[in-house]
Order: C-alpha cells, then sequence, then structure tokens
C-alpha cells in the first residue's frame, strides 16, 4: 500500500469508529438518577457476559468459566481477549472501567481491520478507487434485508433478514460492537494473504499458519472456516491442474499449505478435546444453536452482489492465476459452510462477504456505459447496501436516548448488584430470574442459576425451577432446592416480583440482608 492509501484507510476507520460509538455516547449522556446504561445498545445479554467475563479476568481468572451456571467446570482456554482486558482494571468504578475497555477494544479493532480489508482487496483489484469500495461494503454495507422489513416481513421464514443478526454473514455488526469477531476477521484476511504469499515466499506459509492460530484464541471456529477456504483454494486449483494437465504448481501450493495448516490446527484440536472431556462444555455447544435460515435468505442477502460478482468471477478465473482463484472457491462454498451438519452454521461463512464484495468490485469494474467506464454504478450498489446500517443505527441511537430495560437498568438495581459486590464472597451462587441474572455476573464476581442462553447449562430444565421457586405453591420444595443448587443468596425486584406471588419475607429460612426501593436481598439461612 502506498502512503495515500494507508491514510485512507486511517481515516475511513476513523469515522467508522466515530459513528458506531456516537449511540454509545448518547447512551452515558441519556442515564440519571433513575437509570444507569449497561455500555451496550444491542445484543446486550451478550455484552453482559463478555463484561462478565472481564471481570473474572479482573479477579484472578486466566481460564473461562462462566457465571451463568451452578454446573462444575474444568475451565477451558476460551473468551482470552476479554479475561485479559479485564486484568487492566482495578480499583473502584470497576463495571465502568470494563465498559470502557471493551469500546477501546472495539475502536482498536476497527483500526486493525480496514487496513487488513484494504489489503486483501488490493491483492485481487487494480484500480485504488474499487479497493476502497470493496472495502467500504465489505465494512460498512449489509444486503437487501431491509426491503423485507419495510414490506412487513421482518420475520420472514421464520428468521430476521440475516444483515440485521448476522455479524458473520456481513461486517457492519461486528464493527458496531463485536470486537473479538473484527479482529477475528483482520487476522483471517491477513493470514490468508500471507498463505497466497508464500509460493514466492515458503516462510509466510508458517506465518499465516500463525495468524490463524492466533486468530482461534478471538474466534476458534474461523479456523475451521480458514481452513475450509485453503482447501477449497486446492481443490480449485486441482481443476486447474486437470485442465492443464500438469500439476507442479498445485504440488507448490500444497507444500505451503501444509504448515500453514499444521501451525493453526491445535487450537481446533484443544477445542474438541476439550468438548469430549468436559460435560459442561458439551451442555454448552448443544445449547449453542445458531443456525442459518433458508437459503432463500442467503440469497436476498447476498442478491444485491451476484450478478457483479459472477462478471469478477469470470474475470478472474481467466486470469489463471492461483492466488486469484481463492475469492472465487471462497464464495462457491458458502452454502456448503452455511449448511454444514453443526449447530453454528451461521459463523462459518465467516469473511465470505469480503471475498464475494472483491469480486462485485473487479465485475463492475468491468461495466461500460456508452464506450466508458460507468461510475455511477458503483455508488449506486454502495447505496442500496446501506439502509440496513441506517436502520441499525436509527434503532440504536432511538433506544440510546429513551432509557428503559434492557440497554439501561434502574439505578437502584445497581445498588444491589454492588452491595453483592462488596458482600457476597467471590463465586458464590445467587438466585434470581433469568433477566436479572443475565445483568448481576457483569457488575458482581458471582454466578447465577440461568442468565445466558447457550452458557447456562440445561437451561430448559431450570428456568421452570426457577419460576416455580418465584411462583406461589406447596408443592415445590425451595429448601431442597436452593440447598442442592447451593445458593447463598437470593435477589427478589421487580422481574422476580412479576413471576408470582411469593413472598419471601414469610419463609423462615431467609435472613433479610438488604433493601433499596423494591430490590431486596435474602441470605440462605443454613437448615
Amino acid at each position: 500500500m502506498s502512503r495515500a492509501e494507508r491514510n485512507w484507510c486511517l481515516a475511513f476507520a476513523g469515522v467508522l469508529a466515530i459513528i458506531t460509538t456516537i449511540p454509545y455516547a448518547l447512551g452515558y449522556s441519556s442515564q440519571g438518577e433513575a437509570w444507569r446504561f449497561t455500555g451496550f445498545v444491542f445484543a446486550v445479554q451478550d455484552g453482559n457476559s463478555y463484561i462478565a467475563k472481564m471481570l473474572a479476568g479482573a479477579g484472578g481468572a486466566w481460564l473461562f468459566k462462566t457465571p451463568y451456571t451452578a454446573e462444575p467446570q474444568v475451565g477451558v482456554l476460551a473468551f482470552l481477549p476479554y479475561i485479559l482486558l479485564g486484568k487492566l482494571a482495578s480499583g473502584e468504578a470497576m463495571h465502568e472501567q470494563l465498559v470502557a475497555l471493551f469500546h477501546l477494544f472495539r475502536i482498536g479493532a476497527i483500526f486493525a481491520l480496514i487496513p487488513a480489508t484494504y489489503r486483501f482487496a488490493a491483492a485481487f483489484i487494480e484500480g485504488i478507487a474499487w479497493r476502497k469500495w470493496a472495502t467500504a461494503l465489505a465494512t460498512l454495507g449489509g444486503g437487501f434485508g431491509w426491503v423485507l422489513v419495510l414490506a412487513g416481513l421482518g420475520n420472514w421464514g421464520g428468521s430476521l433478514p440475516l444483515d440485521f443478526h448476522s455479524p458473520e454473514t456481513f461486517g457492519f455488526l461486528a464493527v458496531f460492537g463485536l470486537p473479538h469477531l473484527v479482529i477475528a476477521r483482520a487476522l483471517l484476511l491477513v493470514g490468508l494473504l500471507n498463505y497466497l504469499e508464500s509460493p514466492g515466499t515458503p516462510g509466510k506459509a508458517w506465518l499465516a499458519g500463525t495468524l490463524l492460530l492466533l486468530m482461534g484464541f478471538f474466534q476458534p471456529l474461523s479456523v475451521v472456516t480458514a481452513l475450509a477456504v485453503i482447501t477449497a483454494h486446492l481443490l480449485a486449483l486441482a481443476g486447474v491442474a486437470l485442465l492443464s494437465r500438469s500439476w507442479e504448481v498445485w504440488r507448490v501450493w500444497v507444500r505451503r499449505a501444509v504448515p500453514t495448516g499444521m501451525v493453526a490446527l491445535p487450537i481446533v484440536l484443544y477445542n474438541l478435546v476439550a468438548l469430549i472431556r468436559d460435560p459442561y462444555f458439551q451442555s454448552w455447544a448443544a445449547q449453542n444453536r445458531i443456525l442459518s435460515p433458508i437459503p432463500a435468505h442467503y440469497l436476498i442477502a447476498y442478491g444485491i452482489l451476484l450478478i457483479p460478482g459472477s462478471l469478477g468471477a469470470r474475470k478472474l478465473f481467466s486470469g489463471m492465476s492461483g492466488a486469484h482463484l481463492l475469492p472465487l472457491a471462497w464464495v462457491i462454498i458458502v452454502p456448503a459452510l452455511a449448511y454444514a451438519p453443526v449447530n453454528v452454521q451461521r459463523r462459518l461463512p465467516e469473511g465470505a462477504y469480503v471475498a464475494l464484495s472483491v469480486l462485485a468490485a473487479i465485475g463492475l469494474s468491468q461495466v461500460k456505459s456508452e464506450g466508458h467506464r460507468s461510475r455511477w454504478i458503483g455508488p449506486a450498489v454502495l447505496s442500496l447496501s446501506l439502509p440496513t446500517t441506517f436502520l441499525l443505527l436509527g434503532a440504536s441511537l432511538s433506544a440510546s436516548l429513551r432509557p428503559g430495560m434492557p440497554i439501561f437498568r434502574q439505578t437502584a438495581e445497581i445498588h444491589a448488584f454492588k452491595w453483592i459486590a462488596q458482600e457476597a464472597e467471590a463465586g458464590s451462587l445467587v438466585l434470581a430470574s433469568f433477566d436479572t441474572a443475565n445483568a448481576l455476573p457483569a457488575w458482581a464476581p458471582v454466578r447465577v442459576l440461568a442468565g445466558h442462553g447457550p452458557e447456562s447449562a440445561g437451561l430448559a430444565e431450570m428456568l421452570p425451577k426457577i419460576e416455580a421457586f418465584y411462583t406461589v405453591q406447596d408443592s415445590f420444595d425451595r429448601v431442597d432446592f436452593l440447598r442442592k443448587n447451593g445458593v447463598s443468596l437470593v435477589f427478589w425486584g421487580p422481574q422476580e416480583r412479576s413471576i408470582g406471588g411469593w413472598r419471601p419475607q414469610l419463609e423462615s429460612f431467609l435472613k433479610h440482608v438488604y433493601t433499596e426501593d423494591e430490590y431486596e436481598v435474602y441470605e440462605v439461612s443454613d437448615q
């Protein structure tokens, strides 16, 4: 990249960082005496879980053990970036420090992603203007899902449009609030670039593997995607070798792919071993269902780019360059990745939108109008990809200006959380409703029975028991339930009151220890 290109990347990253930070800044400006901002404007449950992981790191943890279950855990090497970030915080205002670190991480990730995306685009696109176009589209754009929303088909086929909820399928959602996925994508693109450069510089094959291994600490599934893309690339090269009846070039690529895969593979094997050995990890994996919607959703999501992308694919294929086959191979295997027989189908097409954006840029650069390059078509296609981004930003801005659950929490509830953080032993177990239990570990280093979909083991069985506890009924043995799960404190606030008419003040096995407004905490007495 030239100096001018690097400066453009920095400027674009800066603009993107500012745009995506505005809703969070408004959230903090909107909090007052009654409400406190959580630090997140979408996917708040996951956001609270990231802060809980950072809080665990601040408390000395190095391995991941979720606070959202009472099940015993061995601890695994997962979510390491958040655990390490937590070690930078200490002292007072812990939650505020952790949220600030999270958003610094998010902003830093943007400044890593934009140059990585541009470099990847530059490896295949000649024109600087089209490299910029592909970078902007891959990081800021979306698909045609906004058409479904405006047509009243926001839940068509039982799913939201992909550009509204899938950070893997597009790029903006990850940039907006999922920094570990942003860093993982940057490492994925740079890792693949080094793999593509390795035939001329063999050492880059090892560097590519190292980058992909590092990526696995941010998002292990992206390593699977990377290895699938490299395999697809080798298969495409094998097809070319079969046509040309010359396998020499193919053998060179295989020799470079082997060290890349060897270095990257251990993080995948580690997670497989952890899955086999850790019963909790098995429960988590079983509940972590992120399935792809019907294929029509992918066609609508990517439809705006499929025609120019096919033109770009033809252009690259006609060049018969080994490296240039990779974006084409990547896009071709998207259906196989999206509908692989695993629980996390939607995660696997990670980064494919970047490859499709590159193909579309190449295709559109070939379009001519009256014998001249058409200057309007690029901005037109880019503008059609932006309505989803505007809708997401608009909804977030609106929510950040109107305090309410779940983006905000009541101040009295936060005070109760902080009291628990000060008075309860770290790791002790607190009983609360699901919504309360999701937020509590982000403020206090305690565990809860159920507060996060995938991370709460046996969620389907536990939720009815929690509801039964807070409901007036004599058939439920509350003392036995508390004893079996090792509960130390019982939380009683508006969320818990809404479940049923049970009154903790009448129970002899509970000792009242805290009150502020509608929030009360009870200690479980020895029975």
